[in-house]
């Protein structure tokens, strides 16, 4: 990793220079041992011994399951809903891979990789007082909850659909190339349970690829932290910051990872969380046998659930959670690809010198303490997995704990050249707006505003080859 402009590396380019001579590994390997030589999101870790395989397939066929209504001839796939967005993990992580929105002015293409997440504001003081200790990230909306459930049981309506158009602003270039960009206005159609409360805040969020998530919790916490130290060293204008979330098993707060915010501690919370609020699903974590119905939502939480003995007294048993935990933690990251292609060295030279790794921090080592296929495994997710203000135009004014509404958490690069073989397209950032890298970068705002300033001044040459870079990856 070369740079001949230390002052613009956040991280510096002795720490960085350190870092590169301290982890004898290959960066063509992004997940160190665990790297899968296919292009595929599907494949376990390359390292996992015989005897986790079964585990990890098992733990698929659960991110695979159809849950049914209750009651069900079945007693191990009851539950579903009674609102729900998909009724299986995959349908949401088509592949594995990344979401995208609908298609502008029209609902009916709305899929289950996408959902729209609501909050309001405080409004009385015990709801003021969680948020300030930390026990809620935000304060969803009373009627409908933290999100707009698009799918119900039969007999029961739906909460609603969404759709979205587009406001459109072209950005240009010194040298002239000029860019349309995108700007996503969400809106809810035929909404079933009454008005929204007048002060709804509205989330776009599509589903984050599932790769190398067990090597992103296996990150030492105090590599997350230095991350924030150095960047508030350099003095700069790049100032991240870890989010504190509330650890539901553990009742108390903790270092966020997971979520366009951060807002989830640890992987098995973000899988319970998915279960209960996408599906219905209740868990030991997150026991309701009501799904997401709402108190306000008083016939859909008349209904039966699948809550069973046999299941720990739930509908995902304790030994359901962990298999799914094990195989969403040890899916594998694919190698590098095109590395040999004209312009992708002179590509990774631009992405430092404009500084894209002051944020996307290309490399760590993993805990020794991980899981043995994930421990003391050198990586390169680029990513600080901190939160950054990215100005108004990426804002959405929904806070989630201590993430502002125009923090997000920057998203890990591995794997993000194979959007359009995966997903079958190439659209980006948390609402899907960008439909490319070059969008995306050009979303860059607030603390990335000087760095996408300089993107912009270099020459169109030298754009494309940071691109074919970061596709690359």
């Amino acid at each position: 990793m070369s740079c001949n402009h230390p002052k613009i590396l956040g991280w510096s380019l002795a720490a960085t220079l350190a870092a590169s001579l301290s982890l004898a590994a290959d960066p063509l390997l992004p997940g160190g041992d665990t790297t899968s030589n296919q292009a595929s999101f599907s494949q376990p870790a390359s390292n996992l011994p015989l005897d986790d395989q079964m585990p990890f397939h098992l733990g698929d066929s659960i991110f695979d399951k159809l849950w049914v209504s209750s009651p069900a001839s079945t007693e191990a796939s009851d539950g579903l809903g009674p609102l729900y967005n998909a009724r299986s993990c995959a349908r949401c992580h088509i592949n594995n891979g990344r979401g995208h929105p609908p298609e502008a002015d029209n609902p009916r293409s709305f899929n289950r990789s996408f959902l729209l997440r609501l909050s309001i504001p405080a409004e009385t003081e015990q709801q003021k007082n969680e948020l300030l200790e930390g026990r809620l990230g935000f304060i969803p909306e009373p009627t409908y909850g933290s999100q707009i459930q698009d799918q119900a049981l039969q007999g029961v309506a739906a909460e609603g659909q969404v759709g979205v158009r587009y406001q459109e602003h072209p950005v240009r270039f010194p040298d002239g190339e000029e860019v349309t960009l995108r700007k996503p206005i969400f809106f809810i159609q035929r909404l079933n349970y009454g008005e929204l409360h007048p002060q709804t805040r509205f989330s776009g969020r599509v589903a984050p690829p599932m790769i190398g998530l067990g090597l992103l919790e296996a990150i030492p916490e105090h590599e997350i932290l230095s991350n924030a130290a150095n960047q508030a060293e350099e003095d700069n204008g790049i100032s991240g910051h870890a989010n504190q979330v509330w650890d539901v098993e553990k009742q108390q707060k903790a270092m966020g990872r997971f979520g366009w915010k951060a807002a989830h501690p640890t992987l098995k919370q973000q899988n319970n969380a998915a279960f209960i609020e996408d599906t219905g699903i209740s868990t030991l974590m997150f026991p309701q046998g009501h799904g997401g119905c709402t108190p306000l939502q008083k016939e859909c939480r008349k209904l039966p659930d699948g809550n069973s003995a046999h299941l720990d007294g739930v509908e995902a048993s304790a030994k359901v959670v962990e298999v799914l935990e094990f195989y969403t933690r040890t899916l594998a990251v694919p190698a590098r690809r095109n590395t040999d292609k004209p312009g992708v060295r002179a590509g990774e030279k631009h992405f430092h010198q404009v500084g894209c790794a002051q944020c996307h921090r290309p490399s760590y080592t993993t805990s020794k303490d991980a899981l043995p296929s994930l421990a003391e495994q050198t990586i390169w997710p680029y990513t600080d997995l901190l939160l950054h203000d990215m100005g108004e135009g990426l804002a959405d004014e929904h806070r989630e704990f201590q993430a502002a509404g125009s923090e997000w958490r920057t998203p890990p690069l591995w794997g993000i050249g194979l959007t359009q073989r995966i997903s079958g397209h190439t659209q980006l950032l948390h609402d899907g707006r960008a439909r490319n890298i070059l969008e995306a970068i050009l979303w860059h705002g607030g603390e990335a505003e000087a760095v996408k300033n300089r993107f912009m001044q270099i020459s169109r040459e030298k754009r494309q080859e940071l691109i074919d870079f970061v596709e690359s990856l």
